[in-house]
């Protein structure tokens, strides 16, 4: 029996706070608070969205530098390697043509 009366009288201090939280924040407004609530949820799903899109963008922006930087690497890997080659080509020529 002392418990149900402790379980109610806990019961009931916590519904008379959560009604003055209630009446401090929305006061005599209270078909307020549902709107309130979702234009909050609204925003927050906007702020949501735009750091999502933000993030994408932010991430493509970086694989376009990546590979373009990538590609500018082989590019000049491939201008110091034909050089590389012609000059082997040209010292195994000369080599061939001092052996004979």
């Amino acid at each position: 029996m002392a418990r149900d009366y402790d379980s109610q009288l806990l019961e009931s201090v916590a519904v008379r706070r959560r009604r003055m939280r209630d009446a401090l924040l929305f006061g005599a407004q209270r078909a307020r608070r549902t709107a309130d609530e979702r234009l909050g949820k609204v925003f927050a799903g906007i702020a949501i969205a735009a750091v999502l899109c933000a993030g994408c963008v932010g991430w493509s922006f970086l694989q376009h530098t990546l590979a373009k930087q990538k590609a500018e690497q082989r590019k000049q890997e491939q201008r110091y390697e034909q050089p590389a080659k012609q000059e082997k080509q040209e010292k195994s020529a000369e080599s061939g043509k001092s052996s004979q």
